[in-house]
């Protein structure tokens, strides 16, 4: 059912963000826009993305734009578009048009930024500013977009609702496909004629060991699997991420089951501890763990799972973090480093199986993650793991190889912490081997 019903006036909706902000971070905050990157030539540019913190404030995908906030206050300086831009691209709204509909206590053409610029606080990306400054509105900025209003989650949850339409067609696809571009086109398809855009470059390969694959020429033989990471932009800019694995077949040979049922318990296992309070670290541990007992069971490691996960060797196949907030950008608010996914005081760890975790801090209310483990046979950590010897206690090394045609399974869910515990977002695709199955083999 949807998350909210009857949504605010966008006016109302971006006041009351603006009243928080002004909470939070009383002194004049500037934020830009952003313009259109030139793919080669000026008139030749690559889609328009507006900053999420502009967006947040504004919630009009404005270009060569910018918004002064002070006390709740929002002055929008931005210049009406020129008869020769029009000729080009089509009439638009007039500039005090726009900022009625944000709610703008006024409005100037862009050349008056300057006056308002030496007071205001900005984010370091944007210009330069007082360091202390600086960090203080992002902290500002974190402790405000860490939690979503009702309208957010309902963005989201839009999004996830043609993510999940995205990688049904392309499970549909994939009996009668050649190659991962085919089924790509198929996924994307479903984004773009729902209005939407894909919040990040989809990864569709049948290398899922390749963890950011954008590769997409590779053909598609029956003993296959296929990830699919793929994941809707609400023209909102709120973002969606789901990845499924299938077998190109309609069916997962019997190692891939097995290993796709380890990686499943992971992901279900996480899932259900997740709750306000609960430390997303400890959910990332809980996955490496559950992985770890999984391949143990599946005589793949040797030991106990604990003292696995202490040594890291769970991390030579799943060296990545279980996952990381979602909101206005598909890893939110990961432009400010790791200001947003660490709580205060803490830093990333340098050990292998913890240093690429993208998220440490403890779930709250509202909160939006993913869950996202993962099984990965890397050439480049697998091969000189095995040559140097270190890991013959532990890794079974001749078993490993009956399974050579896992290259890599993800499951990835989108997950809002409620008060009492957690709700996916993109629970409507499916999860289980057989359902997976019969979503591919159209039965």
């Amino acid at each position: 059912m949807p998350l909210q019903t009857a949504p605010l006036p966008l006016a109302q909706l971006l006041q009351a963000r603006r009243d928080r902000l002004a909470e939070l971070y009383p002194d004049p905050v500037m934020l830009w826009s952003g313009q259109a990157v030139s793919r080669n030539f000026p008139a030749n540019v690559y889609p328009f993305r507006a900053n999420s913190h502009f967006l947040y404030f504004a919630g009009l995908p404005l270009a060569n734009a910018a918004i002064h906030l002070e006390g709740g206050r929002l002055t929008l300086f931005m210049d009406d578009t020129s008869p020769a831009a029009a000729l080009w691209h089509g009439p638009t709204p007039s500039r005090d048009t726009i900022a009625a509909e944000m709610g703008a206590a006024a409005a100037y053409p862009y050349e008056h930024v300057d006056h308002y610029r030496a007071e205001s606080t900005t984010l370091p990306s944007q210009a330069k500013s007082n360091p202390d400054r600086s960090q203080a509105l992002v902290e500002a900025l974190v402790t405000l977009r860490l939690h979503h209003d009702d309208d957010a989650l309902a963005q989201i949850e839009r999004a996830a609702a043609v993510s999940v339409a995205a990688h049904r067609a392309g499970m549909a696809a994939t009996p009668n496909a050649t190659t991962e571009a085919e089924v790509r086109a198929a996924m994307e398809q479903v984004i773009m004629a729902r209005g939407m855009t894909c919040a990040y470059n989809s990864i569709v390969t049948v290398h899922g060991e390749v963890l950011h694959n954008e590769q997409y020429h590779h053909t598609l033989a029956p003993g296959d699997l296929l990830l699919a990471d793929v994941g809707a932009e609400a023209p909102s800019g709120w973002a969606s991420d789901i990845t499924r694995t299938w077998p190109v077949s309609g069916r997962f040979t019997a190692a891939q089951r097995d290993i796709y049922d380890v990686v499943l318990a992971a992901h279900d296992a996480c899932i259900a501890a997740a709750q306000p309070g609960v430390e997303y670290r400890d959910l990332h541990l809980l996955a490496c763990r559950t992985l770890a007992s999984g391949l143990v069971e599946l005589g793949l490691l040797k030991g106990h799972p604990d003292s696995l996960v202490e040594q890291d060797v769970h991390a030579l196949f799943f060296p990545h973090g279980v996952g990381h907030l979602l909101g206005l950008d598909v890893h939110d608010m990961e432009d400010l480093g790791d200001v947003a996914g660490y709580a205060t005081g803490r830093t990333r760890s340098d050990r292998f199986g913890l240093k690429f975790l993208r998220l440490d801090r403890p779930l709250a209310a509202n909160m939006v993650v993913t869950i996202e483990p993962g099984f990965y046979q890397v050439p480049g950590i697998i091969g000189p793991a095995r040559q140097s010897g270190q890991y013959s206690d532990t890794i079974n090394w001749e078993r490993l190889d009956a399974f050579q045609g896992v290259r890599g399974i993800r499951i990835e869910n989108d997950v809002h912490i409620t008060p009492t515990g957690c709700t996916v977002l993109t629970a409507a695709l499916p999860t289980k081997a057989d359902a997976v199955e019969d979503l591919v083999s159209g039965v």
